[in-house]
């Protein structure tokens, strides 16, 4: 009986791969995000807390931006914080770029919740993106982020985002979860629940909705902050578009604790936020499910060849998807697949 149910299930998880492929390579393709002229002045939002790996080059990539009229600002709760200086030496570098920096007190349990409250403050437009401190964009990103706010629907743009310049196993797996496990999840949640919550990647808005859903302080107190904001912008009838752009998170050195500790709060923000379809997410566990078959199965024929079309599956799927986002590091590490996927399992377990 147990055999007949894992044999189900991994049959329902191949085919929930396959149709990841089908609908991340129709979402990539159509590029419904084409450049457009709408470009009023932005605030761009980066609440910080440390340094991260090649943040002055991460930082960098903002000031570098093909669009007419925007200002940085950096949010830090502690005034010696090291990425101070780090701005510091932005302002230094790019002096024709208007690039502020914020402090304030922390106002709740949520400290970036708290930054950008104290961000937004101090913002002088009323486009407001909000982008977390590891990210790294091209020139195009405001542009792209920005056009959809077109529509008055709209009231609300975020972003995928992928794995860059992992140096450890432990970034590597890291790179692997968020490109091609993490990154076709929300894109298939995109196709079946018409997205209704937001990333850290991204988040672009009209001052005018955050206003009308409380500001940034009425979610200072929640733990998946990107979550919160997404659903509350749902709830005032907007849409929240997920754009095709895709940011790159800089990993860098990570360390398998840092990962372990960092994947399990993912998981709980995840489960929290979302508790119905949290339990869905174990048919996207194809690996494991394929070894608990071979042991269930007391290692006979039909469990090895279970496995064997699991990875696969698995590896061809990963492939075409990272194709799709342009993204290298994902394949470099292509051989770690079957290890992030048990750990994958792990972390949901955990969470």
């Amino acid at each position: 009986m147990l055999e007949t149910l894992l044999l189900l299930l991994l049959a329902v998880s191949w085919l929930y791969w396959l149709v990841a492929w089908m609908i991340t390579r129709t979402f990539f393709r159509s590029r419904r995000n084409a450049l457009q002229d709408y470009t009023p002045a932005v605030s761009v939002l980066k609440p910080v807390r440390g340094l991260d790996a090649q943040a002055l080059r991460n930082y960098a990539t903002l000031c570098q931006q093909d669009y007419p009229a925007y200002e940085l600002l950096f949010g830090f709760s502690d005034p010696e914080d090291p990425a101070i200086q780090v701005v510091r030496q932005l302002q230094h570098d790019f002096p024709r770029s208007c690039i502020r920096l914020v402090t304030g007190p922390v106002l709740g349990a949520n400290r970036k919740a708290s930054l950008l409250h104290h961000l937004a403050a101090e913002a002088r437009h009323d486009i407001l993106v909000v982008s977390d401190s590891d990210m790294r964009v091209t020139p195009d990103y405001l542009r792209r982020v920005v056009a959809p706010l077109a529509d008055p629907a709209t009231g609300l743009v975020t972003c995928c985002y992928r794995g860059d310049t992992p140096r450890t196993l432990a970034a590597g797996l890291e790179a692997l979860q968020i490109g091609v496990i993490f990154l076709p999840s929300v894109i298939i949640a995109n196709w079946l629940f018409k997205f209704g919550f937001a990333m850290g990647s991204t988040a672009a808005l009209r001052r005018a909705d955050l206003v009308r859903l409380g500001g940034f302080r009425s979610i200072t107190n929640y733990l998946a902050d990107d979550y919160q904001l997404g659903a509350r912008v749902a709830q005032l009838g907007l849409k929240v578009h997920l754009s095709d752009y895709v940011v790159a998170t800089v990993l860098g050195t990570t360390s398998l604790l840092e990962q372990w500790h960092r994947e399990v709060r993912w998981s709980r923000c995840a489960r929290v936020s979302r508790p119905w379809h949290y339990p869905g997410l174990l048919i996207s566990f194809t690996l494991p499910l394929a070894l608990l078959l071979v042991l269930v199965s007391g290692f006979a024929t039909i469990g090895w060849q279970a496995l064997a079309v699991s990875l696969a599956i698995r590896w061809l799927v990963a492939y075409l998807v990272s194709g799709y986002t342009g993204d290298v590091e994902s394949r470099r590490w292509f051989l770690w697949l079957p290890l992030r996927d048990l750990l994958s399992a792990l972390v949901w377990l955990v969470g």
